[in-house]
């Protein structure tokens, strides 16, 4: 429903900021670390918004990055993860970091953000890592881009896909980057730079 809000950073709460908008002030729920890099209150700020709707509950949840945004929106899709243990989740670890867990079944860093015990873990991996299956395979049926035969490469490219970039300008920058000897996650963290 709403994509982000810009305006003045009114209040800083513990979990939440108020953004002002035309004499509006949004209540917006952040992670930490978003907390830590916005301006200071009466400062103007922008922030990606998730809209999220429970029959109970209507919050929105912010972020400063479209990539934070696309990881909350993931573990939302997975079965018993909701909208607070997502928002813990991105105080706890960055999207690359998270990405290159799933991609490489490192269930011991997921099970350190509180909230996400052993199943969850298992359950998060399972059910993302199929999704990036399924997105690219999506993805090779509608584009014809050749494949990056370095194994690190490729998962970074996997990765960067699920964050929501598509594979041609993925395939471009990354034969941008000096990517000889680099783990997965530098090769995300370099293509993240210039995505």
């Amino acid at each position: 429903m709403y994509a982000y809000i810009k305006g003045t950073l009114e209040e800083k709460a513990k979990d939440s900021i108020v953004i002002d908008v035309g004499g509006i002030g949004y209540k917006i729920f952040v992670s930490d670390q978003s907390m830590a890099k916005l301006p200071e209150v009466g400062e103007t700020t922008k922030v990606y918004t998730h809209y999220h709707v429970r029959e109970d509950n209507i919050s929105l949840y912010g972020f400063l990055s479209n990539e934070e945004l696309k990881m909350f929106e993931l573990l939302l899709q997975v079965g018993g993860i909701g909208a607070k243990t997502a928002i813990t989740a991105l105080s706890n670890i960055t999207p690359s970091q998270f990405i290159t867990a799933i991609i490489s079944n490192d269930i011991k860093a997921i099970t350190k953000i509180p909230g996400i015990g052993t199943k969850s873990a298992q359950r998060i991996v399972l059910e993302l890592k199929d999704k990036l299956k399924t997105e690219d395979a999506v993805a090779k049926a509608e584009e014809k881009v050749e494949i990056i035969n370095d194994e690190s490469a490729d998962e970074a490219s996997q990765a960067l896909q699920i964050l929501g970039y598509n594979k041609t300008e993925i395939s471009k920058v990354i034969e941008k980057l000096d990517i000889k000897g680099k783990s997965t996650e530098e090769i995300i963290k370099q293509a993240l730079k210039y995505l």
